[in-house]
Order: C-alpha cells, then sequence, then structure tokens
C-alpha cells in the first residue's frame, strides 16, 4: 500500500509554525503591562520552547509508549512529559526574566498536556486496532 503524502493539517511543521505564533503571542500578551521589550522577550522565549516542545513530543511519546506494556504504557509516558514541559517552561522563564511567568505558562502547558493525553489516547486506539 503506497503512504499518502500528509496533509497541511497533519504536517509536523504546520503544528510547529501554530504553535510558535499562538503560544508565543499569548506570552507576549500575558506580559503587555510590562513593557514591549519583557513582552517581546516572553513571546520570543515561549515561540522557542513550544517550537521544541511540538516538534519533540509526538515522537517521544511514540518511542516511550512503545517500549512498555500495559498501563504503564499509558500513564508513564505522559506523566514524564508533562513534566518535563512544566520543568523547561519554568527554567526558561526564570532564566529569561519572564515577569508574569505563571500566566505566561498557563496556556502552554495545558495545550501540551492535553496534546499529551489526546496523542496518547490516539495511540492506544491504534495499538488496540492492531492487536498489540
Amino acid at each position: 500500500m503506497e503512504e499518502r503524502a500528509p496533509d497541511f493539517a497533519e504536517r509536523t511543521s504546520t503544528h510547529v509554525a501554530g504553535a510558535i505564533v499562538v503560544m508565543g503571542g499569548w506570552a507576549a500578551f500575558a506580559n503587555r503591562a510590562h513593557g514591549g521589550a519583557a513582552s517581546f522577550r516572553a513571546g520570543l522565549v515561549q515561540a522557542l520552547v513550544s517550537a521544541v516542545v511540538t516538534f519533540t513530543l509526538k515522537t517521544a511519546l511514540e518511542a516511550m509508549t512503545s517500549r512498555r506494556r500495559g498501563v504503564a504504557a499509558f500513564v508513564v509516558p505522559p506523566l514524564v512529559i508533562c513534566s518535563a514541559v512544566l520543568g523547561l517552561l519554568v527554567t526558561a522563564h526564570r532564566l529569561a526574566g519572564t515577569r508574569e511567568l505563571w500566566s505566561t505558562i498557563a496556556i502552554p502547558y495545558a495545550a501540551s498536556s492535553a496534546y499529551a493525553w489526546i496523542s496518547l489516547f490516539i495511540l492506544a486506539r491504534r495499538r488496540a486496532a492492531s492487536g498489540q
């Protein structure tokens, strides 16, 4: 069976670009009260972190899930991912001096966590359908 090229919405580059624009924009907005430089810096840091997280999240989940069996395959990977993302967000924004740290990371963290759990659900359905 011939593989088809991914649709625009399925491409990793589309997801990464969307994360950069939306999450970077959110961070800039969340820090707008602290001036243009602080707003821009928070947006730039969040855009970079979101690009890295979005690019690696699906691959990391698939790799961790394939190495585990049973309940561990569906609990450990997203917990590891969510913890790593939270640590990365807090560290990056603290180093950058982001003024509205918790407001800045709330939406990106919620989105990446939801993405991790939803992706895991899709992987679980595929695994069940293939009898693994």
